[in-house]
Formats: structure tokens, sequence, C-alpha cells
């Protein structure tokens, strides 16, 4: 798969992937979204975070996905990409289908594509900056775009706490893709047909974007 790094397309291929949920940094919160979600029929995860192994063929650099059903939705998550020695970020769409969800976490997210975005950071150039990094999602309602998330990755949890959760389920983390899970959504669920997100590094004044299309067969 072909990324834009330094201004150069680098080449990157992945053979393992993993989404992470219920990844917050506040405890007290997870357990109280964890509680709203029950109540949506969501089955209760069997631990905190919960680590998720997905196919790796889901994870592509597309503008539009196919969906059944009027009940999917993206979710915008900082990613890692792990290739030999080398560590990178990106950006990425966790799109599930919520219908799906109240009968399996897992069985939702391996259902649908999971758009990528196609510009890469190494993870050194960031690491210092990580806690302040900003992850933003906007839904498209009636032509217009409307604010679904915000906030900075300091609200899930540290990289190295992620990658020792990965590591005690026995994750493969060479040549592997992580979604590290989202930020709050503002206001609940919306099923849009449009979905865009950005990573935002505030002391660089850089950014990684991410917009596609969701069309119901």
């Amino acid at each position: 798969m072909k990324f834009m790094l330094n201004n150069e397309w680098v080449n990157i291929d992945f053979k393992h992937a993993y989404c992470i949920g219920y990844s917050g940094r506040n405890v007290d919160k997870t357990k109280a979204h964890i509680s709203e979600l029950k109540k949506l029929g969501v089955p209760k995860p069997a631990s905190i975070p919960e680590i998720y192994h997905l196919s790796s063929a889901l994870f592509k650099q597309v503008d539009s996905i196919d969906v059944v059903g009027n009940k999917t939705s993206g979710e915008a998550e900082i990613v890692l990409i792990f290739d030999g020695e080398q560590s990178y970020v990106t950006l990425g769409s966790d799109h599930t289908d919520r219908d799906l969800e109240t009968v399996s976490i897992h069985k939702s997210k391996q259902v649908y594509d999971k758009p990528l975005a196609t510009k890469l950071w190494h993870f050194e150039d960031v690491q210092a900056q990580w806690d302040n990094l900003k992850l933003t999602s906007y839904v498209m309602e009636n032509g217009r775009w409307k604010l679904y998330q915000q906030d900075a990755v300091s609200s899930i949890l540290p990289v190295e706490k992620l990658i020792a959760s990965l590591t005690k389920e026995g994750a493969n983390l060479t040549n592997t893709i992580v979604y590290c899970d989202i930020v709050p959504l503002k206001n609940g669920f919306y099923y849009p047909h449009k979905f865009k997100a950005e990573l935002f590094n505030s002391q660089e004044n850089n950014k990684i974007e991410l917009t596609y299309s969701i069309n119901e067969l």
C-alpha cells in the first residue's frame, strides 16, 4: 500500500490488523460509556480495553464503501502501523454496523472496509506531541458538515499501555496495523452518507485528512 511520507511515496504492507475498543484513559467514563451502550443492546466487553483481531484485507485507501442497511457509521481513529523496525502514525475510520453490534461487536467490525488515509507520519516525529494531537470528524447532514467527534488523543490510553494490552492478548506486532480507538462522539450516533476526519498536529501545523462516501446497497 502506498503512503505519502515527508513528501515522498513509500510502500508499506501489513499482514495483521487489530482494532482496540474501550481504551479511554478515564476508566470511570469508559465504564459509563459501556453502561450506555448496554442500554442500546450492545454486549459488554470481555475486558477493558478490548482487542479485536480483524482481517488486514479490510483496511483500504478508498473514497467510498458499500454497506447494507442504514445503521452504519464511521469513527475517526488514530492509527499505528508497525513495519519492521519503523513505526508510523496515520488516520482511519472504524466503520461499523450498529445493528450487528448488538449481536457481536467483533462481527460488526469485520463486515465493512476500514477507510485509511494516504498520508503518514513517523511515530518518533510526533511522539512528544502525542497527547496533544487532535482528532476531529464530521458527518454530512442536509448538505452541510456537522461536527461528530473532537478531542485530543490524550482521551485514550498512552501508546505504551495500548501496546502492552496488545502484547498481553498475544497480538503480532510485526507488519501490523492498529486502530487505537475513538475519541468521544459529540451527540451520539449518526448514520451519514458522507464522513470526513482530520488528525491535527498543532505544534507543526500539520494534518492528515480522510473523506469517504457510504453507499447503501
